[in-house]
C-alpha cells in the first residue's frame, strides 16, 4: 500500500475531491491523478459494481479515503441528492470534476427522445447544478477548483452528433462564465475540451487505434487525466489536450458554415449521414 501524500496547504483537512462518470475511462484517469496528490475521493457514477472496484483501488494504491457515491446523474434530482449526502456525512468538497458524459452517434430526427432527455439532463442539468450548489460553498470559503469537461465538438455543429455537441457547447459557455463569477472569490474554473480519446468505444483495431495514438489523432485517457488535473491546479481558464486537437479546433472555430454545408454533399459523409 502506497503511503498517503502529505495534502496541499491550500485546503482542508478533510476535503475532498469529487468526480463525477469515475467508474472508468478519463474520470477514472481523474481520480488516480487526484490520489497520487493525496487528495481523499468521492467517485461518482451509475455504475455501481465498477465504481465500488474503483474506490478500493484508490484505497489500496494509495492509502486515501475513497467513497463510492452511486448516483444516476441523469436524474433531474442527481445533484440535489449528492450534494446533500456530501452534506450530511460532512465531507468537505474543495474539487469538483464534472466528468461524467455520453455520445450518441445519430440525427437529431433519429435520435430516442428518451435518449435526448437523458444526454441533455447528464451534461446539462446535472452538471449546472452541482456547481451552483458546491460553487456557493466554495465562493463562501473562498477557495475551491472546478473542472468541467467539454468536448472539441462544442466549437462546430457536427451533423449525427447534434445533440452531444449542443450539450458540450453549453458546458464551454458555462464554465467560461463561471470563472468570471468565481475567480475573484479564490475559486479556479477550467474547461478541458479533449479530442478523440484512446478506447474502446470507437471500434476501431488496436493497430489502427495505435497508428493514431502515435500520430497524435487520438491520446489515452490517463495523458489528458493528467494534463487536465495540472491546468485546474494552475488555475487555467481552458485547456485543449493535443497538437491535433488544438488545429482541429482552431479551423473549426473560423470554418464557415458554408463549408460544412459543402462537406456533407460529399456521397460517402451523405450515405453516413443517412444511415443514422
Amino acid at each position: 500500500m502506497g503511503a498517503k501524500i502529505q495534502k496541499n496547504e491550500y485546503l482542508c483537512g478533510m476535503s475532498y475531491a469529487l468526480i463525477t462518470g469515475a467508474s472508468s475511462g478519463i474520470g477514472r484517469c481523474y481520480a488516480r491523478e487526484l490520489a497520487k496528490r493525496g487528495y481523499d475521493i468521492i467517485a461518482v457514477s451509475n455504475q455501481q459494481q465498477e465504481l465500488e472496484a474503483v474506490a478500493e483501488e484508490l484505497r489500496h494504491d494509495f492509502g486515501i479515503t475513497a467513497h463510492a457515491l452511486y448516483a444516476d446523474l441523469a436524474e433531474a434530482d442527481a445533484a440535489k441528492s449528492i450534494f446533500a449526502r456530501c452534506e450530511a456525512e460532512e465531507w468537505c468538497v474543495e474539487i469538483l470534476i464534472c466528468n461524467a458524459g455520453m455520445l450518441l452517434f445519430s440525427t437529431l430526427m433519429k435520435t430516442d427522445p428518451a435518449r435526448l432527455h437523458t444526454i441533455i439532463g447528464l451534461h446539462c442539468t446535472t452538471t449546472t447544478l452541482l456547481c451552483r450548489y458546491f460553487g456557493e460553498k466554495m465562493k463562501a470559503q473562498r477557495k475551491g477548483r472546478i473542472l468541467l469537461m467539454s468536448s472539441s465538438t462544442a466549437w462546430l455543429p457536427y451533423p449525427t452528433i447534434s445533440h452531444y455537441s449542443a450539450t458540450k457547447a453549453y458546458i464551454k459557455s458555462l464554465a467560461f462564465a463561471m470563472w468570471y463569477e468565481l475567480h475573484r472569490h479564490g475559486v479556479s474554473v477550467t474547461a478541458v475540451f479533449p479530442g478523440a480519446v484512446d478506447t474502446p468505444f470507437y471500434n476501431l483495431k488496436p493497430s489502427l487505434r495505435k497508428t493514431f495514438v502515435r500520430l497524435g489523432v487520438m491520446l489515452p485517457a490517463e495523458v489528458i487525466a493528467r494534463r487536465g488535473i495540472r491546468a485546474m491546479m494552475r488555475g487555467r481558464r481552458r485547456l485543449t489536450p493535443g497538437l491535433f486537437t488544438k488545429f482541429v479546433v482552431g479551423v473549426c472555430a473560423i470554418l464557415p458554415a458554408r463549408i460544412l454545408d459543402i462537406m456533407i454533399r460529399i456521397k460517402p459523409i451523405k450515405r453516413l449521414l443517412e444511415r443514422v
